[in-house]
């Protein structure tokens, strides 16, 4: 009993330690589980000014963007484009925001209005924009497919950001003046010029061997350009790669195999003889090319001149006879074995007219063919009978063509190089002669065709190629594969670049890897090493195996690059040669005591020059370049006056001005403000997004929740 009454008495306290330990409990689970404390966080891919973009939003969008690029395009290309649009919208949204300027619904008709004048789905009887329709439109769309309307409803709000970034652009265009003030200045900046007499002494002068730099002094540099050496997170790799690429074998074994077809050959196959006939005695060359020696490149049953052969073997192949077989020899990436199949003398252009007669199901039909292809042939042959008759008939025939573009130069077609047409009509127009008369059948339907001219005939040949493609054999993959794991395995017990060197393996290095690239150099694409690198748990010198496009690539962390500032050694490539000109001006300042052009040129072993009609507008000196420091320097001076000593961009100066010339007074500055006035204007397209983004608070979590 006496516990029981300690308990009672302490109850407020054992229930405070109980709330605690589960309080804890929970607390400890969700440490655990960090995705329980980041579930917002993982869905939101960026915070733009404080406008959170998520996920699924951003995922959506990547998706569509992919299906544009198309097959071409990566993944990472599809969402930096996403990313790009989203991060201009949210920050001009932020500022049409601050100005209460947005789209109504009365400007929204118009804004429709303007974009679909043209569109024949939203015209009346008369082609012109009928509203009702696009009401009905858009009403049906709402009933009939929630897909389709918030797709309407994407294409509204895309058209409504575009016309308030146009109002916003338009508005602080307007701001844009140039005063009178402005507008002299200008005047003087182009007007005012000075001749002048300079020396100087380059800094190429001083051999860069003789300036020491130390790491302090280029770390004392990177601070003083922070801007200049900013860098994001990086990671560092190297890698060797095994490439599967067929061996001097293979392509032996390959050559061996193509060349059996030159003299024929005999098979046994599942308990039969086949034998295949050589290759010169081919009479059906497409289906022995295509099926019995089932070559890598089909028979192409066109004439071609010489310029379409390899170069290589271009004068060997051109010259033959039809029947000749030559090779096997290779040709980018095959081993091929060529035959002509025929010589012939063709054109290099024609000229011809045709009626073309559809068929139903011919990509010429319209609403009014009705003829079947039999009858269209028919009625081919019957206007080809007409015309053989009295081919002064020709264009009364008209009428019955297809072709309207054509019908309107009485059937021409003027001038046409041989891979302009369709096979059927090609070979018809180049292979017969002036004046014949034919009808022949295209995908279009029937063409009834008289050749009218044929300029330049010349040389051409029918060829006919057995050719494999050069790869690896199965033993030369399976080595590749052997090796790579080979070199995996002894990394176990080796440092990297040791291990590669005593195999002689190549290694490539590749610095400053960006968290959201997905190209690596000699790779291509391999998002996923670059996942790798930048996973929390690869440590600096782990390494890993990837399956890489023809091969495998083992791959290294050997650096982790936070963001910051650049590395000394980095930073060195542009601060090196930063500070050893400032160096350099120093060292030939300290040098010089002369205080006249003609002193210094004298002390120095170089030249005096002059320099006639330079500007402030554009500062560069004859002889010496764009020296903007230098120019203003010079203009600060009178005129017989002379300069001190001056470091410039590619050496130090010295400069005395002969002569001044003034900008002649204007009566009215205003043509020189209204330059100004459209330069303003004209830098708003370029550079006001450019400062809105940078200014903008933007937290870009991709890396984290894309992947």
């Amino acid at each position: 009993m006496a516990v029981l009454n300690k308990i009672r008495q302490r109850s407020l306290f054992l229930i405070l330690i109980i709330a605690l330990a589960l309080f804890s409990f929970v607390l400890s689970d969700l440490f655990r589980n960090s995705d329980a404390l980041s579930a917002k966080s993982q869905n939101v891919v960026a915070t733009i000014n404080g406008k959170e973009i998520t996920r699924e939003d951003f995922m959506q969008k990547v998706e569509l963007a992919q299906r544009q690029l198309g097959p071409n395009g990566t993944a990472t290309q599809a969402m930096n484009r996403v990313w790009d649009q989203e991060v201009r919208t949210a920050v001009l949204e932020t500022e049409f925001e601050k100005l209460g300027i947005s789209v109504e619904k009365d400007q929204m008709r118009d804004l429709l209005k303007t974009s679909l004048a043209n569109n024949p789905d939203f015209q009346n009887e008369a082609g012109i924009f009928d509203e009702n329709k696009l009401t009905e439109y858009i009403a049906n769309l709402k009933e009939t497919s929630a897909i389709a309307y918030q797709q309407w409803v994407d294409y509204e709000k895309s058209i409504a950001t575009n016309a308030l970034q146009q109002n916003y652009f338009n508005m602080v265009k307007a701001g844009m003046i140039g005063t009178l003030e402005e507008g002299k200045l200008e005047h003087k900046l182009e007007g005012d010029k000075i001749d002048i007499k300079f020396v100087q002494i380059p800094y190429s002068s001083i051999p860069d061997s003789t300036v020491a730099v130390s790491k302090s002094e280029i770390s004392a540099y990177i601070k003083e350009h922070t801007n200049q050496y900013e860098v994001e997170a990086s990671r560092n790799l190297q890698y060797v790669q095994f490439k599967e690429v067929a061996s001097i074998e293979d392509e032996a074994d390959i050559e061996k195999e193509v060349s059996a077809y030159k003299d024929g050959k005999v098979e046994y196959i599942n308990g039969r003889t086949d034998t295949i006939m050589p290759f010169a005695q081919v009479k059906n060359h497409a289906n022995y090319i295509n099926f019995v020696a089932n070559s890598d490149v089909k028979f192409n049953d066109t004439f071609i001149k010489k310029t379409a052969l390899p170069e290589a073997v271009a004068d060997t192949i051109f010259n033959m006879n039809a029947g000749d077989v030559y090779g096997p020899y290779k040709d980018n990436g095959f081993i091929k074995l060529t035959k002509v199949v025929a010589v012939t003398q063709l054109p290099d252009s024609v000229k011809a007219r045709h009626i073309l007669i559809p068929f139903v199901g011919s990509r010429s039909q319209t609403e009014t063919t009705t003829q079947t292809e039999a009858e269209a042939k028919k009625t081919a042959d019957s206007l080809m009978d007409v015309i053989k008759a009295d081919n002064s008939k020709f264009v009364s025939l008209l009428d019955f063509s297809a072709d309207t573009a054509s019908n309107e130069k009485e059937g021409v077609l003027d001038w046409y190089t041989y891979n302009a047409m369709v096979p059927a009509f090609r070979d018809y127009t180049f292979e017969n002669n002036t004046g014949d008369i034919g009808v022949v059948k295209s995908q279009f339907g029937f063409h009834v065709i008289e050749i009218l001219g044929q300029k330049n005939p010349q040389r051409a040949i029918k060829i006919g190629t057995i050719a494999r493609k050069i790869e690896p054999s199965e033993a030369t993959i399976n080595q590749v594969f052997r090796d790579a794991s080979n070199f995996e395995i002894a990394l176990e017990k080796g440092d990297f670049q040791a291990m590669a060197e005593e195999k002689d393996y190549v290694v490539r290095p590749v610095n400053t890897v960006k968290e959201l690239d997905e190209t690596i150099p000699g790779l291509g694409n391999q998002r996923a090493i670059v996942r790798w690198a930048f996973e929390e748990e690869t440590e600096i010198g782990e390494y890993k195996r990837f399956n890489v496009p023809g091969g495998y690539a083992i791959v290294q962390l050997t650096a982790k690059n936070k963001a910051g500032l650049m590395s000394t050694e980095d930073a060195s490539i542009t601060a090196l040669p930063a500070i050893r000109k400032e160096k350099k001006a120093a060292m030939i300042k300290e040098r010089i005591s002369a205080t006249t052009v003609e002193d210094v040129a004298s002390a120095e072993s170089v030249a005096a020059r002059s320099a006639l009609a330079i500007n402030m507008k554009n500062p560069t000196i004859s002889g010496a370049g764009r020296e903007p420091l230098v120019v203003g320097t010079a203009f600060a001076v009178g005129e017989g006056e002379t300069t001190g000593l001056i470091a410039g961009e590619t050496g130090v100066f010295m400069v005395r001005v002969e002569k001044f010339t003034p900008a002649a007074e204007l009566d009215n500055y205003q043509a020189y403000a209204n330059q100004v006035q459209t330069a303003k204007v004209n830098t708003v397209n370029t550079k006001l997004y450019n400062a809105l983004k940078e200014a903008a608070e933007i937290e870009d979590n991709r890396a984290k929740t894309v992947q």
